[in-house]
Order: C-alpha cells, then sequence, then structure tokens
C-alpha cells in the first residue's frame, strides 16, 4: 500500500508540473482528489487493511493529499500570476492619448418646435399653462358645448376609462379650467399629449401633442385672432409666409375657420410638399361660443374671446419637411441626428 501511495503521489506531481494551463490544473485535481479520484479509492480500501495498519496507512494518504494540494495551489497561483501579468500588459491605458469624447444628447424635433411656438406666444404676453391627461367628461366635452350625442363622443374616437373619466383628445379642457378661476383677462396657450383612437399611419397616431391657445377680453374680434395667427405664422415659418381662412365649424367657436399658410417650400407657386396648391392647413380657430363663455361663468355680454389649436407635430413635419410622423416615435438615432 505504501509503494501505491507513493506512485500515485509522484504521478500527481508529475503531471502537475507538466500542466499548462488551470483548466489541466482541474482535471488533475479531480483525477486524484476527486470523488472518485485515486486518493478517494485508496481511503475506501481501508477496510481491506488489518486494523492496526490502519492508522499508519491512513496517515499515508493524508500526507499525500496534502503533498498534492500544496503542489496544486503553488502551480495555480503561479499561472494566475502570469494571466494578471498578460492582463495588464494588454490593457495599458496610454495616458498621452486623446480622450473619448462622451456621446451627448440633444433636444427631440417635437422639443425644438414646442420651445420655438412658446418663445413666441410668450412674446405676445401668453402663459403657459398645464392640465391633466385623465380628464372629465365635463370638461373635454360638455363644458367645451359638444353634447352628450356629439359624434366627437363616439367610443371609436375616445379612450374612456369609464362612463365619466378619459383621456383627453384635445387640450381644451386646460382652456376651460383658467376660465372657470376667473382671472379675467386671460392670454394663455396649453400644449400637452392627447389621446384619440386613430390607427398608427403616416399622419396619424393614438397619442401626440397639441398646442391650444386662449384669449378671453373686453373687445376682442376676430380681426385680434387673425392678426396674432399671421405674426405666429411669420416667426415660425419666415416672414414671407402668408394666411389664408377659410369657414369651417368647430362647437365650441363661432364663428369658426381653418388656417392655410403660404407654402414656405416654393412661395406659394405650387410643389410637391403643398401638392400643387401653394397652400399648407396648419390650424383650426374662432371666436370662443357664447355658451362656452356661460358655462365657464364669465358673462358673454361683456366678455369676447377666441381660441386655436395646432399640432405639435404637425409643425415639426413642416417646419423640418418630414413625410412620415412615425419617424418621431422610433427613436432612430439616424433620423435624430439630423436636429
Amino acid at each position: 500500500m505504501k509503494e501505491k501511495l507513493k506512485a500515485i503521489k509522484e504521478q500527481a506531481l508529475s503531471q502537475i508540473n507538466a500542466s499548462e494551463s488551470l483548466d489541466t490544473l482541474n482535471e488533475i485535481r479531480v483525477a486524484f482528489l476527486g470523488k472518485k479520484g485515486e486518493l478517494t479509492s485508496v481511503l475506501k480500501s481501508l477496510k481491506d487493511v488489518a486494523p492496526e495498519d490502519r492508522p499508519a496507512v491512513g496517515q499515508l494518504v493524508n500526507d499525500a493529499r496534502a503533498e498534492i494540494e500544496s503542489k496544486l495551489e503553488e502551480v495555480k497561483s503561479a499561472f494566475e500570476k502570469k494571466l494578471r501579468e498578460k492582463k495588464m500588459k494588454e490593457e495599458t491605458i496610454d495616458v498621452t492619448l486623446p480622450a473619448k469624447k462622451p456621446m451627448l444628447g440633444h433636444r427631440h424635433p417635437n422639443t425644438i418646435a414646442l420651445e420655438e411656438a412658446e418663445r413666441i406666444f410668450i412674446g405676445m404676453g401668453y402663459e403657459v399653462v398645464e392640465g391633466p391627461e385623465v380628464e372629465y367628461d365635463y370638461y373635454n366635452f360638455e363644458a367645451l358645448n359638444i353634447p352628450a350625442n356629439h359624434p366627437a363622443k363616439d367610443e371609436q374616437d375616445t379612450f374612456y376609462v369609464n362612463s365619466n373619466i378619459l383621456l383627453r383628445t384635445q387640450t381644451s379642457p386646460v382652456q376651460v379650467r383658467e376660465m372657470e378661476k376667473g382671472k379675467l383677462p386671460i392670454r394663455m396657450i396649453a400644449p400637452g399629449r392627447v389621446f384619440r383612437s386613430d390607427e398608427v399611419d403616416a399622419t396619424h397616431s393614438p397619442s401626440f401633442h397639441q398646442i391650444e391657445g386662449l384669449v378671453i377680453d373686453k373687445n376682442i374680434t376676430f380681426a385680434d385672432l387673425k392678426g396674432t395667427l399671421a405674426e405666429f405664422a411669420k416667426e415660425m415659418f419666415g416672414e414671407e409666409t402668408k394666411v389664408k381662412f377659410r369657414p369651417h365649424h368647430f362647437p365650441f367657436t363661432e364663428p369658426s375657420a381653418e388656417v392655410d399658410v403660404s407654402c414656405f417650400k416654393c412661395g406659394g407657386s405650387g410643389c410637391r410638399f403643398c401638392k400643387g396648391s401653394g397652400w399648407i392647413e396648419i390650424l383650426g380657430c374662432g371666436m370662443v361660443h357664447p355658451n362656452v363663455l356661460k358655462m365657464s361663468g364669465i358673462d358673454p355680454e361683456e366678455y369676447t374671446g377666441f381660441a386655436f389649436g395646432v399640432g405639435l407635430e404637425r409643425i415639426a413635419l413642416l417646419k423640418y419637411e418630414i413625410d412620415d410622423m412615425r419617424l418621431l416615435y422610433e427613436n432612430d438615432t439616424r433620423f435624430l441626428k439630423q436636429f
């Protein structure tokens, strides 16, 4: 037994000295010290050794195990040291090289368009007001002169939480909340996210942004509305921009109109961008309906006002000549880096 243990030990030490990697060392450890290893087999055979010889044989087995384990750790440490030195050499940092420039984000085209619109209206004396995106049916419809049986209240167009609560379809409810405060006069814009049950395509989305404006004061006329929107169009799209008002219908304004601007691509002569008409529709507007003023506690005999609403995405699409609204939301850095 003594000779057998000596042979096992010498074989193990020889293999350890000849090993070339940590994986090989691990294989040697398993082969000699594992559950089915050489030394373990010797220990299991102690039952066949005479009782008086077992302590001596057991001691020889433990001495051999200790010597093999010691050699394994010694060679393992040497391998790890070499690997560490190699890694440090390969990962040496040349401090004289230029530093890596960090990648910085920038404003989204929607944000650029919104900040530009806010700058224009703040310059005309307006304040920016915000309101809740989850809104009551009363503020989103009834207070805006949209009765219960109006087609705009159809569930195909609106996301309802329950019969009384919904995701706002416009930012006009913010205007109603401001009128109810009774602090007159009012000159405000209400930018924000709105929601409608639309299919996603190049010009529609179930979630988009609007900027709605409201002015309430004494002696406000349609001429004030025209002058305001003409100034906005020139500031946003260029000094040569002209505006055209077409009669329309909105439940919360009377009279109502849709506004076109002269094509800033072709100057009104007709091109692909304006579909040959020379004009591009940008927003809807009108004089605040007397019923809306009454429901908000404002005397329509003393005060008048105008309101308008424009899609923020529409401004961005026109201003930057983008032909698909989905590009604004797909987070394609190749597209976003252009702004």
